[in-house]
C-alpha cells in the first residue's frame, strides 16, 4: 500500500501544487499581489498563447471564388449600363436639357439594341483577352511552388467562368468582329483552352502533317486576298493575316518564371487601357439613325436638315442636329427624308475575302448578301 501524501512532504515533488492552506498557518506565509505564495512556482503553459491580434487574416478559398465571381459579373452587368448613359451624354452634346429629352425619348430597348449592335465587339474583345491572358496566367502560377505569388484577378475569373460562357465569348467575337482581325482569335483561343500542338497527336510526324495541312487550308483560303495586299502595299493587313496563326503555335504554356510576375501586374492595366481606347469611338457613336429631312413650303425654297429625329408627334418632327442643337420642324413642312451612312461606315481597305469585305464581321457581310447596299442618296454628301 502507498502511503497518502502529506502536508509537510517536498512541495516540489509533486509540482506545481501548492500544499493545503488549512495545515500552514497563514501568519506566517508571504503571498503575491495575485494571492499565490511567494515560495510557491507556478507551472507555466507548454507553448505561448498566440497573439490574436496579430495573426494574419487568411480568407477562406470559397469566400475568395465568391469575391471574384461577383467582381466578374458586376464588371459584366454594369459595363453596359454605364455606357449606355454615357452614349446619351456624349450623343447630346454635354447639355443636360438635350440629354434629358433623349432620355425621355429613347426607350431602354432601343438603347439596348443600340449597344449591343455597337458595342458588342468591345465586350467580346474584353472578355476574349480576360479569359486569353487568364488561363495563361494560370497554368503559368500553378507550376510556381505555393505561396510564391497570389493568383492573379483574370486568373481566378478564368477558373471560374464556365466553358461554355468562355466559348460563348469567342462565337460572339466571331459574329461581330471585321473579318480582318479574325485571325487575332486564333491565338487567343489557344491560350484560353490550352491548345498545344501535342495534342494533335502523341507521335511528331502526324502532328507535323496536321500542322501542316491546317496552315496549308488557311493559306488557300487567303491567297487571293494576301496577294491583293500585298499589291496594294498593304503591310498592316498581311501581318494581321499571316502572324497570328503562327503565333497560336506557341502561346499555350506556361511563360518563364521571369515574366509571370511583372506580366500579372501589367496584364489587367494594360487591358483596362485597351478597353478604355477602344471604348471611345462607341460611347460617340450616335444612338439614332442618321438622316437628312428636306424641309420647306410647298412651291418655295427647301433646306436639307441633317441630324437625327428623336421624336415625332401630330405637330413637330424633333430633330437633334448632326452640328449641335435641337430643331423643331413642323409636320407640314417635311417633304423628304433620306438615311445615311456615317463617316465611320465608309471603307477604308479596298480588299475582299471571298465576296465578304475585309472591314466588315460576318453578320455585316452576310446582311449585305441578303440585302445589298443601295447607292448613297446626293443629300448625304456633307457640302464643304
Amino acid at each position: 500500500m502507498s502511503a497518502a501524501p502529506t502536508a509537510t512532504g517536498d512541495a516540489s515533488a509533486d509540482g506545481a501544487v501548492p500544499p493545503p492552506r488549512a495545515s500552514v498557518p497563514t501568519d506566517h506565509v508571504e503571498v503575491d499581489a495575485a494571492g499565490w505564495p511567494t515560495g510557491v512556482p507556478r507551472a507555466e503553459p507548454a507553448e505561448p498563447v498566440a497573439d490574436v491580434e496579430r495573426m494574419p487574416v487568411r480568407w477562406d478559398p470559397a469566400e475568395r471564388r465568391a469575391r471574384a465571381s461577383q467582381s466578374f459579373w458586376t464588371a459584366v452587368v454594369g459595363v453596359p449600363a454605364i455606357f449606355s448613359v454615357l452614349r446619351l451624354g456624349v450623343e447630346a452634346g454635354g447639355e443636360l436639357q438635350t440629354t434629358l429629352l433623349l432620355v425621355a425619348n429613347v426607350g431602354p430597348v432601343n438603347l439596348l439594341a443600340g449597344f449591343l449592335t455597337t458595342a458588342a465587339r468591345l465586350l467580346s474583345t474584353g472578355l476574349v483577352a480576360v479569359f486569353a491572358l487568364g488561363a495563361v496566367l494560370a497554368v503559368s502560377v500553378d507550376r510556381l511552388p505555393p505561396g510564391t505569388l497570389r493568383r492573379p484577378l483574370f486568373a481566378r475569373w478564368a477558373d471560374l467562368t464556365p466553358a461554355w460562357v468562355v466559348a460563348a465569348s469567342f462565337l460572339l467575337a466571331l459574329l461581330t468582329w471585321p473579318l480582318l482581325y479574325l485571325p487575332l482569335l486564333l491565338p487567343a483561343f489557344a491560350a484560353a483552352f490550352q491548345l498545344r500542338p501535342d495534342r494533335l497527336h502523341e507521335w511528331v510526324l502526324p502532328r507535323l502533317l496536321a500542322i501542316a495541312a491546317l496552315l496549308a487550308g488557311y493559306g488557300w483560303l487567303l491567297l487571293p486576298t494576301l496577294r491583293d495586299a500585298g499589291a496594294q502595299g498593304e503591310l498592316l493587313v498581311l501581318a494581321l493575316l499571316v502572324v497570328p496563326p503562327v503565333l497560336a503555335l506557341f502561346i499555350a504554356g506556361p511563360l518563364p518564371d521571369v515574366v509571370i510576375r511583372p506580366l500579372a501586374s501589367l496584364t489587367q492595366v494594360a487591358v483596362l487601357a485597351m478597353l478604355v481606347w477602344a471604348a471611345l469611338p462607341v460611347i460617340s457613336t450616335p444612338v439614332l439613325p442618321l438622316t437628312v429631312t428636306t424641309v420647306g413650303a410647298e412651291n418655295g425654297p427647301t433646306e436639307d436638315v441633317r441630324g437625327h429625329v428623336v421624336t415625332t408627334d401630330d405637330v413637330n418632327m424633333v430633330i437633334l442636329q448632326e452640328r449641335g442643337g435641337v430643331r423643331y420642324v413642323p409636320v407640314d413642312l417635311v417633304r423628304a427624308q433620306v438615311l445615311c451612312p456615317s463617316e465611320e461606315e465608309l471603307p477604308r481597305h479596298r480588299l475582299r475575302i471571298h465576296d465578304f469585305h475585309i472591314e466588315d464581321s460576318l453578320l455585316e457581310g452576310m446582311g449585305r448578301r441578303v440585302r445589298p447596299v443601295h447607292r448613297i442618296d446626293a443629300a448625304c454628301r456633307i457640302p464643304h
